[in-house]
């Protein structure tokens, strides 16, 4: 490989996306060297260039960007002995301190000290080699894709939600949103054994996407509709039933007040879109009902559990991903994701020049 051989997206401040030839990076002693073959665009890539920033993490510096991504090891380590050059992995983009109460308790993410790509300060993976933690990448088997492999991370995002709400097999779900984490929710649901998942949203096409991945019912809503007349629709759907378990993947004060109406007496609300840092709610509705609220911030030990999903074959993500790129087209598809010129999904991008499109 060429020294100079880098090429790499870095977002300088907002609306400042350039390509630019990095050095190669040195890895230490625990991580791996790897040459990136996929990486797909979050929500969260985009939002960073339109806005520079996410709440408290904002782009006061240039930042490479990317997190959800898979590649090749080229080099490892001398402490690395689960990996080796030319093993395929998936790359879990959060890297945790190991050592604090909360790692040590298994809740990584909310980990103080967390290492998270493409989040400031730290640099991302969207470029052609890039060293990471060797402990969080996951050796993919032949079965499962590089384009897979770059999904697993907003799959964890999915089966985080799940498995915060305690999804039982025979549970009603209810998902408001379906955009790319709800549609991701959806197939995690299905999996887990739902018994009937419902999704809203306010665009026809994504809620025919969701019916191609597997929702039972999908609802359209008008907006500025009244919750409580959606709250309708959902019961007629369920004969006279709400759902057990509302996951929220929109983020928006509407979303989150129909997710609290609609959910059944004693029932999980989780809550994964991140919206405004303030909103009103009718709190003593649901604490009347018993309705538990759960946040989700990323994933945790989730990463294992999806890669075995996938490669039991028993998931169909290639619906997921709508657009494709080479890395030199970079700019071309954030332009796509940010505008959502011919509907987008999941756009992906190829880094590896090996790797087609």
């Amino acid at each position: 490989m060429a020294a100079t051989d880098n090429l790499t997206a870095i977002l300088y401040k907002k609306e400042d996306l350039r390509l630019e030839e990095k050095p190669i990076p040195e890895i230490q002693d625990d991580e791996v060297l790897i040459k990136m073959a996929c990486v797909g665009i979050c929500g969260s890539d985009v939002h960073y260039l339109v806005h520079g920033r996410i709440a408290d993490f904002v782009v006061d510096s240039p930042m490479i960007i990317g997190h959800e991504a898979s590649g090749t090891v080229v080099k490892a380590g001398k402490d690395v002995s689960h990996l080796k050059k030319g093993d395929r992995v998936a790359i879990e983009p959060g890297v945790s301190c190991r050592k604090c109460r909360i790692c040590k308790e298994g809740r990584y993410n909310l980990c103080a000290d967390m290492r998270f790509c493409a989040t400031p300060p730290y640099d991302g993976n969207l470029r052609r080699y890039y060293a990471h933690a060797a402990d969080f990448c996951y050796k993919i088997p032949d079965s499962v894709s590089f384009e897979e492999a770059a999904l697993i991370e907003p799959l964890s995002v999915g089966m985080h939600a799940c498995r915060r709400g305690k999804l039982q097999i025979g549970d009603s779900v209810l998902i408001t949103g379906a955009g790319p984490i709800g549609l991701v929710t959806l197939i995690c649901a299905k999996a887990m054994g739902a018994s009937r998942v419902i999704v809203t949203d306010l665009l026809d096409f994504k809620l025919d996407v969701a019916k191609e991945l597997g929702a039972d019912h999908t609802i359209l809503v008008k907006p500025n509709e009244d919750e409580k007349e959606v709250t309708k629709k959902i019961q007629e759907i369920l004969e006279g039933s709400l759902p057990d378990i509302t996951i929220d993947c929109s983020g928006f004060e509407s979303t989150i007040k129909l997710g609290l109406q609609a959910t059944r007496n004693g029932g999980t609300l989780v809550l994964v879109g991140m919206g405004a840092q303030e909103v009103k709610l009718p709190l003593l509705a649901a604490m009347c009902r018993e309705v538990d609220i759960k946040g989700v911030f990323r994933y945790a030990n989730d990463y294992p559990v999806v890669l075995s999903m996938i490669s039991s074959g028993k998931l169909n993500l290639k619906r997921l991903i709508t657009h494709k790129f080479k890395l030199e087209e970079t700019l071309e598809a954030f332009d796509i994701a940010r505008t959502g010129k011919g509907n987008p999904i999941k756009v992906m991008i190829y880094c590896d020049k090996n790797v087609k499109p």
